[in-house]
């Protein structure tokens, strides 16, 4: 059977590996509904060679370029805005959504999804970080599938080991463009360095939180979801190989890991073949050629984001949504070279320091509060 792909976020880079694996992969999958921001060259190329039925583009207003891309692509169902697109993931055909839409801006595209009773395979930290608590009590059944490569790799390293046989969960991370830079010198840190990432090639809001760790926070929540496990058991470490992608330890001292070049094909190629796997070409490892495999803390002073993410986890709450809001609307400052580096995590400390608490918030009060917190860092420097 031929498993029909709704494909969030395509053209990124997670939707690129997406796209190169149904290329390999055709007798298997086929993508039935995809949708961008803006980038509508580049999908509706990828359409025609694909042949996608269903667009949609989130990010395009102007009514004269919907109906130019509408003439230009006369074959393809085109729609316009979110709220279509969230239409669609309720009524269209498709067997699973994978979510690589970047920031908050996929939340509503998993939940969704998730009300419709359909398969997620989910590259959004997001939708976890601001809306876990609700997952967790609304949809405990819902098949979800992690294609971030950490979660991918504490699944597979999981299996069906029961949870009071589990005693950590271990999360490996790089250590992003900065971890030999001199902290002396990180003042002088640029946009360009920051989206230099040594292993992978991601977007630039991935990249930007791999440089300041803060990634490694929202994998520690999302893990805390996808696992139900609590976060005194779950850590980060620098692996800066990025060849062991996550491990998990269980009580009789065993470590367990799952390996492999660094390259998303493989995460996505097993959310979407799962329960199966597939015989594939596209990322293959030789051992030989990783000559060494070293592990380092994650240092607090290079790093303050990731233990500022740690505490807002532990509070919950609304807490994650304004640290999450923050973080994005400090790196938009900083990508556009109105603040330095060195002031993201300040910046985002004082929104943490102000935050009103609640308990347990709802879907449209996260996505309200995100924004609100979002806006109103960004209004304090003159930029909307």
């Amino acid at each position: 059977m031929v498993k029909k792909i709704a494909l969030l976020g395509a053209s990124g880079s997670i939707g690129s590996s997406t796209f190169e694996v149904v290329r390999e992969q055709s007798p298997h999958f086929k993508i039935s509904l995809a949708s961008a921001h803006s980038n509508w060259e580049k999908l509706c190329n990828l359409a025609e060679e694909f042949d996608i039925p269903t667009l949609v583009f989130t990010g395009i207003a102007q009514a004269s370029l919907q109906e130019r891309i509408r003439t230009l692509h006369p074959k393809r169902k085109i729609y316009f805005g979110e709220d279509e697109l969230i239409y669609l993931l309720k009524n269209e055909d498709y067997d699973i959504a994978l979510n690589a839409i970047g920031g908050s801006a996929g939340i509503r595209a998993t939940f969704a999804t998730l009300e419709r009773g359909k398969s997620l395979a989910l590259a959004n930290k997001e939708s976890l970080v601001l809306g876990g608590h609700l997952v967790h009590e609304s949809f405990k059944d819902a098949r979800i599938l992690p294609v971030d490569s950490e979660h991918s790799a504490i699944f597979q390293a999981l299996g069906e080991s029961p949870k009071d046989e589990i005693k950590k969960l271990i999360i490996t991370a790089s250590g992003g463009a900065f971890r030999r830079y001199p902290l002396s010198d990180f003042g002088s840190i640029t946009p360009e360095m920051a989206l230099k990432h040594p292993n992978w090639d991601m977007g630039a809001k991935v990249t930007l939180d791999s440089a300041t760790m803060f990634n490694k926070a929202l994998e520690v929540m999302e893990a805390h979801w996808l696992f139900d496990i609590p976060y005194e058991q779950i850590e980060a470490i620098i692996h800066p190989q990025s060849v062991i992608h996550s491990l998990v330890q269980y009580i009789d001292g065993s470590l367990i890991a799952q390996l492999g070049t660094p390259d998303m094909k493989l995460p996505i190629l097993y959310a979407l073949s799962y329960p199966k796997r597939f015989k594939s070409e596209l990322v293959q490892t030789e051992l030989l050629d990783h000559f060494s495999l070293t592990f380092e803390a994650i240092e607090q002073e290079r790093y303050p984001l990731y233990y500022l993410g740690l505490e807002a986890a532990r509070a919950g709450g609304i807490i994650p949504t304004v640290i999450n809001a923050a973080v994005e609307a400090s790196m938009k400052l900083f990508l556009g070279r109105i603040i330095s580096f060195t002031q993201i995590h300040p910046i985002v400390e004082e929104s943490l320091q102000k935050a009103q608490q609640i308990a347990f918030p709802a879907l449209d009060e996260l996505i309200r509060i995100n924004q609100e917190t979002y806006d109103k860092i960004l209004s304090q420097y003159k930029l909307q």
